[in-house]
């Protein structure tokens, strides 16, 4: 038999972490990653990732296994997504902002075997854990609280000499990424290798990410943001700069973008306007090629703040979610403002439809439902069958996005069937944070709409109707929902009615509320 053919089918498939291992061995002293001035080689990256998945194997963690990833952003966070998936192991990535309770239920409804958190982390994840009746391994980075935990450092210490070569097929599922549910409870989505360097694919035709780039990750790991803006450059042998979690500080990144010359960054239209107010105050000698922004509307004031600010960086818009790896459409900078308020045109991997409730596609102009085919696509919702099956009623998947397209092809938003939030970039989806209203010994009824907002594009607003001879304050709304969820979707506002508005059929009319407390001009408590 030929070498060629004995070599393992390991090394010829299509994912990630072949793409480590071959820039490891072409190109082992360049850098992979940064992280506050910490650089990772290739060779480096590579040695530990298979150390942390030959130390997981030995621990029983096997193929198919769920690990929880309960971190800030930081290297040891790449290479735990790697080395899980090294041995066919599934990463699942947690927002750090989530309640306890929250991240029990991720626990539970992935059967995690496992969870690598840090110091600082370290509380809210057993604590989470058990609640969900734990785990039967907990990683930490950093300082040990001596609870039976194992440190990260030591296993990425060990020897990795026995690990097996372990064909990983391209359908595996790499990732299972939790969404907000719109019935209260989060879906996983499951990405696979495919989906993910399908995600490659995208951002290279696009021309958001190229050889030689050195791309910045603000944005959370937990977000398919970071991770999927993340695998191009992983693919490529670029250095990819992890930019630490807090505050967003636009002076700070500046000078990180100046330090690293960074030539790639996304962020949301906020920290867009933000970075332009101190560049210009404070200019930097920047190598910016790429300005890329998503998440929100831009306003033409941002558009052309970013264009003045950096006159030599191309403009991308990308849209799209979690359940497409992510991106589905795209708008260059020189159709921003002649095409604004639209989210581009179908990136030529996805396959899409505006169709109204009977699956017919809509005349151009009209509104309807944007739905998908393509091979980002995720292969479904983790151990949720009815979930998947709604999804991908009539064979294509369902975004919840009702648009519009005109006549040149561009994509509008003008609603979303899923009742959905957007603040700051995050998701917030309203029947989540109202099943927890609904748990609160004082309310009777409650609904939560969106209301517009210029920092953060919407908050929350909760409006409830209470149980005979009861009051309630937004601050001490607070106290409760500090302990059930997130805080980025707790309401902005409290509203109290003496009874909701409701339909024939029963259902609240949330129409009624958004024209009566959803105008910009309505004002929030304090």
């Amino acid at each position: 038999m030929s070498a060629s053919l004995a070599e393992p089918q390991r090394s010829r498939r299509n994912h990630w972490n072949n793409h480590v291992r071959r820039h490891a061995q072409m190109m082992p002293d360049a850098e992979a990653l940064r992280f506050v001035g910490q650089a990772t080689t290739w060779a480096d990256l590579d040695r530990r990732t298979h150390a942390f998945a030959a130390a997981l194997r030995r621990r029983g963690v096997q193929f198919g296994d769920r690990i929880l990833m309960v971190m800030l952003n930081r290297t040891e966070y790449v290479e735990a997504v790697l080395g899980a998936n090294i041995i066919g192991a599934i990463a699942v990535p947690v927002n750090i902002r989530m309640s306890p309770a929250e991240i029990a239920f991720l626990i539970t409804d992935s059967g995690a075997k496992a969870i690598v958190t840090e110091t600082m982390l370290a509380p809210l994840a057993s604590g989470a854990a058990e609640a969900a009746g734990g785990v039967d391994l907990t990683i930490v980075v950093g300082d040990m609280a001596g609870d039976g935990s194992e440190g990260y450092a030591d296993l990425v210490a060990e020897d990795a000499s026995d690990l097996p070569e372990i064909d990983i097929p391209e359908d595996t599922t790499a990732m299972i990424m939790y969404t907000s549910g719109t019935t209260g409870k989060p879906k996983g989505a499951m990405l696979s290798h495919a989906n993910l360097q399908a995600q490659v694919g995208t951002c290279i035709q696009l021309g958001t990410a190229g050889p030689g780039d050195k791309g910045a990750f603000p944005a959370p790991m937990f977000h398919i943001a970071a991770l999927g803006a993340m695998a191009p450059s992983l693919y490529l042998g670029c250095c990819s700069v992890i930019h630490p979690l807090g505050a967003f500080d636009p002076d700070a990144l500046l000078d990180m973008l100046a330090e690293e010359q960074i030539t790639s960054i996304f962020m949301v239209p906020a920290q867009w306007q933000a970075v332009c107010a101190a560049q210009q105050a404070n200019p930097r000698k920047l190598a910016l090629r790429t300005m890329i922004w998503g998440a929100a509307p831009a306003s033409d004031t941002v558009l052309k703040a970013m264009a003045e600010t950096f006159p030599e960086a191309a403009n991308y818009a990308v849209f799209g979610q979690t359940e497409m790896s992510p991106i589905t459409c795209a708008l260059e900078g020189k159709d921003a403002l002649r095409k604004l308020g639209s989210v581009g045109k179908v990136v030529p991997a996805v396959t899409a439809r505006i169709v109204d409730g009977e699956m017919n596609d809509v005349p151009v102009g009209q509104v309807g439902e944007i739905v998908y085919r393509g091979p980002n696509l995720m292969s479904g919702y983790w151990q949720n069958e009815q979930g998947t099956a709604d999804a991908f009623a009539g064979g294509w998947f369902h975004s919840g996005d009702l648009v519009r397209q005109d006549d040149e092809g561009f994509i509008y938003v003008v609603d979303r069937k899923k009742d959905m939030i957007i603040s700051g970039g995050e998701n917030i989806y309203c029947a989540e944070v109202e099943n927890v209203l609904f748990a609160h010994p004082k309310v009777l009824e409650a609904a939560v709409i969106g209301r517009p907002d210029d920092k953060w594009g919407e908050v929350p607003v909760a409006i409830v109707a209470l149980k005979p001879e009861h009051e309630l304050t937004l601050a001490e709304l607070e106290d409760y929902l500090n302990d059930n969820l997130a805080r980025f979707k707790h309401p902005k506002d409290l509203v109290v009615m003496p009874e909701l508005p409701r339909n024939p059929s029963g259902k609240v009319v949330k129409p009624t509320l958004r024209a009566q407390y959803g105008g910009k001009d309505a004002g929030l408590a304090r």
